[in-house]
């Protein structure tokens, strides 16, 4: 479908009730932010494995900008910069990249790292390790690959009845993005199963999918219609849709842009966005509806969460600086220090069009 505005001569929106917070979270503004400063540091092409997030318009952007999204690092000619995507890779995946690539950067989100971990441990303590995840996604492939030997993963209730009996210690971890509606009758389907299993101090499940599900909860009980701005393969996103749905809210839409929204959407409209999608989509999508009493701010908690660029691109920003810093004659005593977390991650993907 094209990125055009539909031809339709438009709704009769009365309201938007627009959730907060919504759209990028710090996971993804870490990793397209350290992708958009690959793409201006070195010449095409900047390889990445897998997309870097799980959005079209994201992704089209940076193949704009001479990015090569590839599936094997088979893919990347030897000596290239090769960027991870923030879903996480198996070790294996980074092993590779490394030995293949001039300069890799890896963008896993720490919420992800931080369930690699724990999976690492775990097995290397003889547990059998239970692990909720959808199978075939990247963040569920990779995690799953720490230690294959070890894991089982399920996403029903009738795969935990599935399994096999075991004297092994269990543990039970998931995939970061799941819905609580996903996770919580598995996981007590676990917890039944295996009455002694192990759980992390602190949920797998990532904050910022938990706070953009709890705001949606609120716009399905007050909503016409929903919008939840996302791509298909996003599983964030996905969940934000079924949850809506499991709300009460009939009419509930996922679309990519603009030009996919609904003919006739009318009343009191919900908009929120997944955790991959720019605010330029958000901005273009209420103004297409042009709510007649405007938009209302539905807030559900304040997120201000910060995830610092990967080490080696700090210590090669902070490099290339000094020596600019020194050629033009100036001091490194007086330099102003970056601040990286002032710049947003939607700007900065704007910036990439000029």
């Amino acid at each position: 479908m094209s990125e055009s505005t539909p031809s339709q001569s438009g709704p009769v929106v009365d309201k938007v009730l627009l959730a907060e917070p919504r759209g990028f979270c710090a996971g993804v503004e870490m990793a397209i932010k350290a992708l958009a400063w690959m793409v201006r540091s070195f010449p095409e092409p900047v390889f990445c494995y897998h997309e870097i997030v799980h959005n079209k318009l994201v992704v089209k952007r940076f193949e704009d900008q001479g990015v090569i999204f590839v599936d094997s690092i088979d893919e990347v000619p030897s000596g290239s910069p090769i960027m991870l995507s923030a879903h996480g890779s198996a070790p294996e995946v980074v092993e590779a990249a490394r030995a293949k690539g001039s300069y890799v950067v890896d963008s896993v989100c720490p919420l992800v790292t931080k369930v690699h971990h724990e999976v690492k441990v775990r097995a290397g303590k003889g547990f059998r390790i239970v692990y909720v995840g959808h199978d075939g996604h990247e963040e569920a492939v990779g995690t799953m690959a720490v230690a294959p030997e070890s894991i089982s993963r399920v996403e029903s209730v009738a795969e935990v009845a599935a399994l096999a009996d075991t004297n092994e210690p269990v543990a039970l971890l998931a995939q970061t993005t799941l819905s609580h509606r996903d996770w919580e009758g598995v996981a007590v389907a676990v917890k039944k199963r295996f009455p002694d299993v192990w759980t992390p101090g602190r949920s797998d499940l990532c904050f910022a999918t938990t706070n953009r599900q709890a705001a949606i909860e609120d716009l399905a009980h007050r909503s016409d219609a929903i919008i939840v701005i996302g791509s298909a393969n996003s599983s964030n996103t996905v969940a934000l849709v079924k949850l809506a749905h499991h709300e009460g809210c009939e009419h509930v839409y996922r679309v990519n842009s603009v030009s996919e929204l609904p003919q006739g959407i009318s009343g009191v409209v919900g908009v929120t966005a997944g955790a991959s999608a720019p605010e330029e989509l958000v901005d273009a999508v209420i103004s297409f509806l042009a709510p007649v009493a405007g938009c209302e701010l539905v807030v559900v908690t304040d997120e201000d969460e910060y995830f610092p660029p990967p080490r080696n691109i700090r210590d090669l920003q902070a490099s290339i600086e000094d020596a600019s810093t020194v050629l033009l004659g100036g001091s490194l005593l007086d330099r102003p220090a970056m601040d990286d977390r002032s710049l947003p991650a939607s700007d900065v993907l704007a910036s990439l069009l000029t």
